[in-house]
């Protein structure tokens, strides 16, 4: 054990790191090191993204986003000249097969509705509650084209993740909605109700919803192994 010399000229042990050997204090102080480079790092990555276009986003663009995307992104439009004035809702139904095999399609089952009405009137609502659905339909729509074909990797990424995210929701112990069967097969939509504007707006806005459909998606093993996991 390490010690040192006091005022009084009283050996005393030492404290912190300098009370580690010789090798454990190496070991300490390259794995602080490690920790404050990767902080470093992080806090330039998404310095970089909320930063307008400059010279190492055109150049190193991608890399910021692998880094950002999904946990990490930031979002202002709280803070906008413009802020957000929609309401999106995302909803799913399945295909299940009951214990005869018989498979029928469920209605359509609003998850956003249940978020809402988990967070409303609670001091400290979930972060996950509020946020997840939202940000997951909204990477789902900047990983794929007009068309609804991914865009390489980070596309198939977010389809993994909606169905990781939908799945115990409507099947397992967790489920808010008896779906009455084995989920076979899910299909998930995103509605935009604008909200109306203000009585006293002179502002026309239409109050019509868009609705947004992606395809079919079908359920295996391989998906309730990984949401298994992730709980």
């Amino acid at each position: 054990m390490s010690a040192h010399i006091d005022g009084s000229g009283e050996r005393r042990p030492a404290a912190g790191i300098l009370a580690l050997s010789m090798p454990y204090q190496v070991v300490a102080a390259v794995a602080l090191a490690a920790l404050a480079v990767l902080a470093c790092l992080h806090l330039a990555m998404v310095f970089l993204h909320v930063a307008p276009s400059n010279t190492i986003t055109k150049q190193h663009g991608q890399a910021v986003d692998d880094w950002i995307y999904p946990e990490f992104e930031q979002n202002w439009k709280l803070f906008a000249p413009n802020p957000l004035q929609q309401n999106v809702a995302v909803e799913v139904r399945a295909e299940v097969a009951d214990a005869s095999g018989t498979r029928r399609t469920t209605g359509w089952i609003d998850l956003t509705a249940q978020d809402v009405e988990d967070v409303r009137g609670s001091v400290f609502p979930s972060h996950t509650q509020q946020n997840q659905l939202r940000r997951a339909i909204d990477w789902y729509g900047n990983a794929h084209d007009d068309e609804g074909r991914p865009k390489g990797m980070r596309g198939r990424l977010s389809e993994q993740y909606m169905r990781r995210i939908v799945l115990p929701r409507i099947e397992g112990p967790e489920a808010r909605a008896d779906v009455g069967g084995t989920v076979q097969r899910v299909q998930i939509r995103r509605v935009v109700r604008p909200v109306q504007a203000p009585h006293w707006s002179t502002e026309k806005r239409s109050t019509t919803p868009s609705i947004s459909t992606m395809p079919w998606w079908d359920i295996t093993d391989a998906d309730r192994s990984r949401t298994e996991t992730s709980r």
